[in-house]
């Protein structure tokens, strides 16, 4: 567990009450302070926003209400982004083990935070798994562990809040939804709004103290009222039609599962008690979609979060109908005719269908202004490795030594492997021990798990917009196989980054990233046509292996280039793009060569660029899962 604040215990928290807007994050914190299983809150945006300083000030806001209550509670513990599961949700206590011969467990951070609040910072940035125990735990309100020959459970209800910055990486559609409720928040562009923030901050650095001392009334009378809210929350009624209501809404977004409706019905009632009141009304179910829904219409990484005010108000209208609507008896089991009714056209499908026709226009839109053609569909392709065994960041792409893979051995070696490896560690302390009795082992007897797993990789796309790939449907090819590319990248949690040349130049399209997202968007528009400076584009992608190779030394690269091979532009232009290839090379960077070309007469220089780079190289037409030959994996 971290300090509040990041500085002295006795400077007081930035209050609650001071923060300025905002109004949708501080009503999702507070509902998910009255009633914790609705699942938490992810807070998306840009950084600068005041996503931390309300998510400490609620701490402090919920201790006091806790207080106000009579009981214990309300304390902040802070998540680490390189926190391992064993200090997340507790292990095996070694040093007891080794020590006395004591069974005994050692608690984790979930632990910590029971009857509390569990903050994660860059929540996207944690791995899989890790946010799988977390939402696990939030939903449950338990944690059991089954692990190193350790059995134990114990509570764990708390308020868990993520914040993401979304140009960093997007969590898979999978964890959005398993948050209950998702909040978009961006900075005011409003001058009165921004100054009234600086004046207020400006107040808060000069003298802490006074500062919230001035709004101490305003969080006291917070806490007073989540508390009420607390107690109330058991008594609040969902009436019936009220819940057909939250049924069609959830029915007409399409959304996924039930966890939708639940955690729906769960705010709405939080909500009402929120309001002081014992029964959940249409408003109450309004807020609540306006918090539950927008992140689990999400059905694609390339799709743009939220929801459209409108259509939320006509699915809001369509549910009151369908919530008005007597329920239809149980058909007979065997009705005569044996045709089933007509469907209804007010079923609440239509807000699906509205949506669909509205963002169906935007889609592959060629950009106002821009050069490129709409890029063709995207496709699934085979998977694209990177040789050897690394031992990089978990993730689903490439060979890797890393603590979530499979156990295939045991080591002596302290700085090696991840984990304990019980039986190992109980064979060495048996063959050091002469005799019989209790088995006693010591540190020296610790061997480590080695583990074999994948890892996700920087995958770098060189993507050839000169005048020789410039016709139209052949760029539109090639857009449409990069985004199938950063698709697949998105789901092997690779970071990605985009390098386009043309002209007299390469250009950096998008730096190293896991936003999917926000690649696509900028790869949905880019200039085309000119010279073709092949070897600005691979000098660019060494560059780029060389700097983040500086940052993440266990991250191993994988270059993607995507053209047909020609270079022109200066004084030879061949020569130069062999030379920056074996720059490339040089580096120790992993490629593979799409080969772009369609001329009926090929050149094959794609091909010999991909001899020079070390590379396989695949025809674009061969990219395909279906089509693509074992000639990439054969790499491996």
């Amino acid at each position: 567990m971290t300090a509040l604040s990041g500085a002295s215990p006795a400077v007081p928290i930035y209050p609650f009450s001071a923060v300025i807007g905002h109004d949708q994050l501080r009503l999702a914190l507070v509902l998910c302070a009255v009633r914790p299983d609705i699942g938490g809150v992810l807070i998306r945006g840009e950084k600068g926003t005041a996503k931390s300083t309300a998510v400490r000030g609620l701490a402090q806001v919920l201790s006091a209400a806790y207080a106000a209550a009579g009981d214990g509670g309300g304390q902040l513990v802070e998540l680490p982004i390189g926190a391992t599961e064993d200090r997340v949700v507790g292990s095996l206590d070694l040093q007891k083990v080794l020590r006395d011969g004591e069974h005994a467990f050692s608690p984790g951070l979930l632990a910590k935070a029971h009857r509390g609040v569990l903050y994660v910072d860059e929540v996207n940035l944690l791995h899989d798994h890790l946010v799988d125990v977390l939402l696990d735990a939030a939903a449950m309100g338990r944690v059991h562990i089954e692990r190193d020959g350790v059995s134990h459970s114990h509570d764990a209800r708390f308020v868990l809040i993520g914040t993401m910055n979304p140009e960093e990486g997007e969590l898979r559609p999978q964890l959005l939804d398993r948050f209950g409720l998702t909040v978009d928040v961006a900075a005011s562009r409003d001058v009165d709004v921004r100054a009234e923030v600086i004046r207020a901050r400006l107040a808060y650095e000069a003298d802490p103290a006074a500062f919230a001392q001035r709004y101490a009334d305003a969080d006291a009378e917070l806490s007073a009222r989540i508390a009420e809210a607390r107690a109330l929350v058991s008594q609040v009624v969902l009436p019936d039609n009220e819940l057909r209501r939250i049924a069609a809404l959830c029915a007409a977004f399409d959304v996924d599962g039930m966890r939708a409706d639940l955690v729906v019905a769960r705010t709405a009632v939080a909500h009402a008690a929120w309001r002081g009141e014992t029964t959940v009304d249409e408003g109450d179910i309004r807020v609540a979609a306006e918090l539950a829904l927008p992140h689990r219409r999400r059905r694609d990484p390339f799709d743009d979060p939220g929801l459209d005010p409108g259509q939320l108000d006509d699915a809001m209208q369509q549910a009151g109908e369908s919530a008005d609507r007597e329920p239809e008896p149980e058909p007979d089991p065997d009705p005569p005719g044996g045709g089933g009714e007509p469907q209804d056209p007010a079923n609440g499908d239509a807000p699906q269908q509205n949506s669909s026709q509205q963002d169906a226009p935007q889609r592959g839109a060629a950009p106002r202004g821009g050069h490129s053609a709409a890029p063709s569909p995207t496709f699934k392709t085979r998977t694209l490795v990177v040789p050897g065994v690394g031992e990089g960041a978990p993730g689903r792409r490439s060979r890797a030594r890393n603590r979530t893979g499979s156990v295939i051995a045991a080591t002596a070696e302290p700085d090696s492997g991840h984990g304990m490896h019980v039986f190992a560690t109980l064979l060495a302390a048996a063959g050091r021990q002469a005799g019989p009795g209790a088995l006693r082992p010591v540190p020296d007897d610790v061997h480590r798990a080695v583990r074999e797993g994948r890892e996700g990789n920087l995958v770098i796309f060189v993507v050839d917009a000169s005048g020789s790939m410039a016709a139209r449907d052949r760029m539109s090819a090639v857009s449409g196989a990069t985004l199938s590319l950063l698709r697949d990248a998105y789901q092997r949690r690779d970071k990605v980054a985009v390098i386009t040349f043309r002209g007299q130049d390469a250009q950096v399209l998008l730096p190293p990233t896991t936003s999917v997202h926000i690649a696509s968007r900028r790869l949905s528009r880019f200039a085309t046509g000119g010279k073709t400076p092949l070897a600005q584009g691979l000098l660019a992608a060494r560059d780029m292996v060389v700097r983040e190779r500086a940052r993440d030394r266990a991250r191993r690269s994988l270059v993607v280039v995507l053209t047909d091979g020609r270079a022109t532009g200066g004084p030879d232009p061949l020569g130069r793009a062999r030379a920056a290839a074996a720059r490339l090379v040089a580096e120790g960077a992993a490629g593979v060569v799409v080969d772009c070309e369609t001329s009926y007469i090929r050149l094959d220089l794609a091909q010999e660029l991909a001899h020079r780079l070390g590379a396989p190289a695949v025809r674009l037409d061969e990219l395909r899962a279906e089509n693509l030959t074992a000639l990439v994996k054969g790499a491996a």
